[in-house]
């Protein structure tokens, strides 16, 4: 394990200083000015995430073509029990089904937890559905206790106080009614799995009694709106590359995101239970600390990088999705407070780094755009275009090992349609994830600054219903994107508008990914189709 880290952290700093490299060779004919000072800092903030891109797609992207079965490949206990065992073995752990739910419209919410629960009916009492309920509105809470009610198999908890939000929500039901369970199984409002996959997340368990938390891979549900729809056939592409790259490197020492994991209750609630933070504040993103927690006295975190019967919804237009990064943002901003406190090993303070690198970069990429109208930089355009180049391959570079394993496996391209219809969507979707990757950066740096200044964060229920956004919507949110990237794009002429695109087209790009029309095109031909879709029975 060693020398897979020393490989990552090799490759992380060889991509980080070839980007510095070409930026200063970009920077430096005509001679050094404050602004080109500056650019060269904002590219130290942002390379050593690039680095981190490329080291965890390279292993990844090489571990899918080569290995017969990469899931098992990259998880040494799932290797070591026997492919039957794996998928028929005895089911002895009694575990609970835990949902986690605020505010949520309880009619979209029961029928995939049913169907689970029917799944699982051969195995008897093994399995709970336990449904936590942090609904505040007591109208909303009646209409869940009465839909629940109405199906004896379903467990129903409301909490009174809102306490350490779904972190307190999960222990609070722990410290009462865990002493039965040996497992649980953890699933938000918009999961969904089937029950092959939770009985393997189980026999990993049983299979390893050190292992505390086995994390699914997870994509996202067939999706209407074409928001949600590009961007779930992107991010499985990226997110199946970097879960199998990640855990090839950190092993026992993985990730932990919230969801469509597994857990085990006793080390869960005797070492990952949450204080607040220095300052007083409940900790908003929890699932890292508590996985570096559990690291910490001895138990393993690992990956189970199989997309299998593992899934999750995605936000319906881009207003939900940025505020979905903004609470991210605020949580993981967080662990800056952690860094300092005793109780994390070394990986574990670096999955809390790696959390914050994911938003860090982004007020120097924006800030980038002002300094190159001040620093007036003459490179060569051939140079300047290398730039671009590299900043591309290496930014998505999970993303695009993700797409070229599809186009050079013909067996998984069929699965999406075929070679021409996954290409048509994958080209599609990268030119969505430039658009809309410029507006997010635009907002993440703004969320930093309202933080920076006081602002306080929290957990808002969440829209998940399809949506149109109006116009008069979209200006209201994104008028100020749109002025900052017409006065960029003016003052440094056509070749900023890989950068400046997404902000001044950000009103007509939300209006049009959210638009139905655009939606129900895009399902009619196919565009950004997952196998779920095309193949709604697994066939």
């Amino acid at each position: 394990m060693l020398l897979r880290r020393l490989v990552f952290f090799a490759v992380l700093l060889a991509t980080s200083a070839g980007i510095l490299a070409l930026v200063v060779l970009c920077l430096a004919p005509g001679g050094w000015n404050l602004a080109k000072v500056l650019i060269l800092m904002c590219f130290l903030v942002i390379a050593p995430w690039l680095g981190v891109c490329v080291g965890n797609a390279l292993p990844g992207f090489l571990i899918l073509m080569l290995a017969r079965d990469p899931a098992r490949f990259v998880l040494p206990v799932a290797a070591e029990i026997d492919e039957r065992e794996l998928h028929e073995g005895m089911i002895v752990a009694r575990t609970a089904l835990l949902v986690t739910i605020r505010n949520e419209d309880i009619a979209a919410l029961l029928p995939p937890m049913q169907h689970l629960l029917d799944g699982l009916a051969p195995f008897g009492d093994r399995f709970t559905l336990c449904l936590l309920s942090d609904t505040q509105d007591a109208g909303l809470a009646a209409v869940e206790a009465a839909a629940v009610a109405r199906d004896p198999r379903i467990v129903y908890r409301r909490r009174a106080e809102n306490i350490g939000f779904k972190a307190g929500n999960v222990m609070e039901f722990l410290d009462s009614h865990g002493d039965g369970f040996e497992l649980a199984l953890m699933l938000d409002a918009d999961s969904e799995m089937t029950a092959a996959a939770v009985l393997t997340l189980v026999r990993i368990m049983q299979a390893d009694p050190a292992m505390g938390i086995v994390q699914h891979l997870t994509v996202g549900r067939p999706a209407n709106a074409a928001f949600a729809r590009l961007f779930q056939f992107g991010m499985r592409s990226g997110m199946r590359v970097w879960a199998v790259g990640q855990a090839w490197w950190q092993g026992a020492d993985g990730p932990y995101w919230g969801h469509n994991a597994i857990l085990r209750v006793a080390p869960f609630r005797a070492h990952a239970r949450l204080k607040p933070l220095p300052n007083g504040a409940a900790i908003l993103s929890h699932d890292q600390v508590e996985a570096a927690r559990l690291r910490h006295y001895g138990w393993k975190v690992c990956v189970w990088a199989a997309e299998e019967g593992s899934m999750e919804g995605n936000p319906p237009a881009m207003p939900e999705f940025l505020a979905r990064d903004a609470r991210w943002l605020a949580g993981n901003l967080q662990y800056w407070h952690l860094l300092r406190l005793p109780g994390f090993r070394a990986m574990g303070r670096w999955q809390l780094v790696q959390a914050m690198l994911m938003f860090a970069g982004a007020p120097c990429y924006t800030a980038l755009l002002p300094l190159a109208v001040l620093a007036q930089i003459t490179a060569p355009p051939l140079l300047l275009t290398g730039l671009l180049v590299a900043w591309v391959l290496t930014l998505y570079a999970p993303k695009l090992s993700g797409y070229a394993q599809v186009l050079l496996t013909p067996g998984l391209a069929r699965r999406y349609g075929g070679r021409l219809r996954f290409a048509l969507g994958a080209l599609m979707e990268f030119g969505f994830s430039l658009l809309l990757d410029a507006v997010s950066q635009a907002s993440t740096s703004w969320g930093m600054i309202r933080l920076a200044f006081g602002r306080k964060a929290g957990w808002l229920p969440q829209n998940r219903a399809d949506r149109g956004v109006a116009a008069r919507e979209a200006i209201g949110l994104f008028w100020p994107h749109s002025v900052f990237g017409l006065f960029v794009s003016v003052a440094l002429g056509p070749a900023s508008l890989p950068w400046t695109a997404g902000l001044v087209l950000a009103v007509p790009f939300c209006v049009l990914t959210a638009d139905p029309v655009v939606s129900a095109w895009l399902r009619r031909l196919g565009i950004a189709a997952t196998p779920e879709e095309l193949f709604p029975s697994g066939r």
